[in-house]
């Protein structure tokens, strides 16, 4: 009879994120949410207020005879290294010293017994500068000589000058795409608890707890074995809680443990926006090659980033931009570099997509360049460019598409939107002239999946069945509203067939698992699921042999059902079966443990196979825009997304619309904006526009290719879904060049920057209009 039931909450079905109704109740327990002990201190940032200096003197006595002030920390008071650097270039010190490098760099922190007074206090800092010449644009940098944060990356293949001369057109161009802020409902937050001897708690938001450790330990001096770092969840991260975080968490636990007592971090949204690392901004430089047909012979460009003034990851980020400056589409030749810039801004960062999106919008941008020359419609131009199955499928970094679903995703959607139909009646409207002008666009997503950094891609977890057959689930992944921890539950509650409810999902803690990789690159549920998945089937294993033992059966009459084992003839209750294992001293907890197989990489010559598999995808959007204004909206959008089999559908959709919509903001109404100063400007809400529900296609729909499978032995032959979607409403940004385009009877491309504001679509359709 058992084999008609099913359990509650296996995978490949829709489930509700396990925290759903607590976020929507307000019962989801955030770091600020743990109650603080007596004698909790706080501790506020004290920075600076000018973009490149030295410093010629520092008085903090006003701050330290303020009211409630316990203390202050500077670099002085640092008893192991004064730095945070995420990669070991030991080119972010905690508290700057002699030079200052970007307007909000932190220089001091202060202590008191509340946060009012330590913000009050942080204010009252007298500090002197001899100020130096300033840079904030990447294309500045370069012109003025400023060095990388990194060493630069080339990828090329074939023959540049051959395919040049080859080609019948070559466009050269130049593309701005903007940054963007994390705007994360919970900004970031520390709460360091001192323990004996060398040891200490930190509670923090963070998507890589082991780093924030071994951050810790670096600046107090100690081995990471002394510092334990807890994440039960995250309001959001989207990247900038991967890095970033490495500075709250280790001057609370500095001061935690200089005055051994609790000591909380948590700046105003003003300082977190001003002081943590955003999106990069790119310039690119492009030069094309093509056929009459559309078809690319060559490209030849150069990707310069905003990197601000250290190396973070923008490495890595200005790596995976070039990555992915192919898209979906195959060219014979072509060489793309990297230019990590310096520049005197804060230190940019991970964001959802890390570099990749701007490489997408690139590739798009040649695209729409050729289209335009041609007279064609871009969609043409794109299919007649994407990788093939058995030729022209080899990438810039000579990695083979073995898995190429591109072209039966756009057919399909194509067909589904009626997007011909609609590209006419756009057509038949615009020519009739008029204020209101339409634009309609259909773009691809081929998004790599693999930390670029070979190592990263591993994964530990955590298993424990009680003996009254609950079971106790810990990995290495952080949860920061994304659904991971439901993911890997569903996972565990299939192996052992049991009701998802019987699993509790405990937080994150470097206690538990060691050594874990960033809940990062589209990774989180590929790592921590197979990682779970193997510490299932090492109890399982256990419980088999030994019940096939006891009861005399060979092991294949040993089954787990719903919510019971069979032995043989004989079926108990999950429950039962585990307490006679318990009594039978049958072990019944297990470390998982995951690597990524295939993957490899090397740098130098740019070539290997960073990427596992890749996730596709394909959007259509229809844009209406007032020529008077340059205002405009999103009529209608129509996506298509390839998640392999999904665990979950709906926690699935949910990731690619919240994912548009985001990618949306990016590409429309997130501006980035310094002063002739070096101050960004655009630090609140009140300053940055991040999507609203107005901003929301009026008709959204969206859709899983519930017909995909994952070729690689993924987990369960899901795929990736955080990261490829973002890249989704590149669509919406092409619609718009259409509708701008049409004022002068589509004669040239457009070259909107990144973000199309409406004073940037005023400004090309005014431009265009002369």
């Amino acid at each position: 009879m058992s084999e008609t039931v099913s359990i509650k909450g296996g995978v490949h079905r829709d489930l509700a994120h396990d925290s759903a109704a607590k976020h929507v109740t307000g019962a989801a327990d955030y770091t600020d949410d743990i109650a603080e002990p007596i004698g909790t201190l706080h501790a506020y940032f004290g920075t600076s207020d000018v973009a490149h200096a030295r410093i010629t003197s520092v008085d903090l006595a006003a701050v330290r005879a303020a009211p409630g002030v316990v203390g202050v920390l500077t670099a002085d008071d640092v008893p192991g290294v004064n730095d945070v650097s995420p990669t070991g270039r030991h080119d972010e010190p905690l508290f700057a010293k002699d030079t200052i490098e970007f307007w909000g760099q932190v220089v001091f922190a202060v202590v008191a017994e509340s946060r009012d007074e330590a913000r009050r206090a942080a204010a009252l800092a007298q500090i002197s500068y001899e100020t130096l010449a300033h840079v904030t644009e990447a294309d500045e940098a370069i012109a003025k000589g400023y060095p990388d944060v990194t060493a630069p990356m080339t990828l090329q293949r074939g023959d540049i000058a051959k395919g040049q001369a080859e080609a019948a057109h070559r466009i050269n161009g130049q593309m701005r795409i903007g940054g963007q802020d994390h705007m994360y409902l919970e900004g970031h937050i520390a709460f360091a608890m001192p323990g004996e001897d060398d040891d200490v708690v930190v509670h923090c938001s963070t998507q890589h707890p082991s780093e924030a450790q071994h951050m810790v330990a670096h600046v107090l001096g100690v081995p990471n074995n002394a510092v334990v770092v807890n994440v039960r969840r995250m309001g959001g991260g989207f990247g900038g809680k991967e890095s970033q975080m490495n500075q709250f968490a280790a001057v609370a636990a500095l001061a935690a443990k200089k005055w051994n007592r609790p000591v909380k971090i948590r700046p105003d949204r003003d300082q977190d926006m001003e002081s943590t690392g955003k999106r990069h901004d790119f310039v690119v430089d492009y030069d094309v090659g093509f056929a009459d047909d559309g078809r690319i012979t060559a490209v030849d460009a150069q990707f310069a980033a905003r990197c601000g003034w250290s190396s973070d990851l923008s490495g890595p980020v200005t790596d995976r931009a070039l990555f992915h400056a192919d898209n979906a589409y195959f060219y014979p030749h072509v060489r793309l570099k990297s230019r990590p810039m310096k520049t005197n801004t804060v230190s940019n960062t991970a964001f959802r997509g890390f570099g990749g999106p701007q490489g997408v919008v690139g590739a798009e941008r040649m695209i729409e360049e050729i289209a335009y020359a041609l007279g064609k419609d871009p969609l043409e131009v794109r299919k007649a460019n994407f990788y093939g199955d058995t030729d022209r499928n080899i990438t810039p970094y000579h990695q083979e598409v073995e898995d190429n679903v591109i072209g039966r995703l756009v057919d399909e959607l194509e067909q589904n939107s009626d997007y011909q139909a609609r590209r006419q009646t756009v057509l038949d409207h615009n020519a009739k002239g008029g204020i209101i002008r339409k634009g309609i666009s259909l773009t691809p997503v081929k998004f790599g999946i693999s930390f670029t950094a070979t190592w990263f891609n591993q994964a530990g977890a955590l298993v424990h069945v009680y003996n009254d057959g609950s079971i106790m689930l810990n990995h290495g992944g952080t949860e920061m509203g994304q659904g991971l921890n439901t993911k890997i539950a569903q996972v565990v509650a299939e192996a052992f067939q049991v009701d998802i409810d019987r699993i509790k999902i405990t937080k994150t803690t470097t206690e538990k698992v060691p050594n874990t990789s960033a809940t990062a690159a589209s990774s989180g549920t590929d790592l921590n699921g197979m990682a779970a998945l193997d510490a299932c089937d090492q109890i399982k294993a256990r419980l088999v042999s030994w019940a096939a033992e006891a009861w005399g059966v060979a092991e294949d009459a040993v089954v787990f059902v719903a919510n019971a084992v069979r032995v043989g003839e004989e079926e108990m209750v999950f429950s039962d079966f585990i307490s006679k294992a318990y009594m039978a001293r049958v072990q019944l907890s297990a470390a998982g443990f995951y690597k990524t197989p295939k993957i490899h990489w090397d740098r130098e010559k740019g070539q290997g196979r960073p990427f596992y598999y890749f996730a596709y995808g394909a959007a259509v959007a229809e844009v209406s825009v007032d020529t008077l204004t340059g205002e405009y909206r999103v009529d209608r959008a129509d996506v298509l997304h390839d998640v392999g089999k999904s665990l979950n559908p709906v926690l699935d959709k949910g990731q690619v619309e919240g994912a548009f919509v985001q990618g949306l903001g990016w590409l429309t109404s997130e501006e980035l904006v310094w002063d002739d100063k070096g101050r960004l400007r655009t630090h609140a809400p009140s300053t940055y526009k991040i999507p609203l529900a107005g901003d929301i296609p009026r008709e959204f729909n969206v859709k899983l290719a519930d017909w995909s499978e994952n070729r690689e032995l993924t987990i369960k032959r899901s795929k990736a879904v955080g990261e490829p979607p973002f890249m989704l409403p590149i669509c919406v940004f092409e619609a718009l060049g259409m509708a701008v385009a049409s004022v002068a009877d589509y004669r040239e491309c457009p070259r909107l920057d990144a973000p199309a504001t409406p004073e940037r679509v005023l400004m090309a359709v005014e431009r265009l209009k002369a």
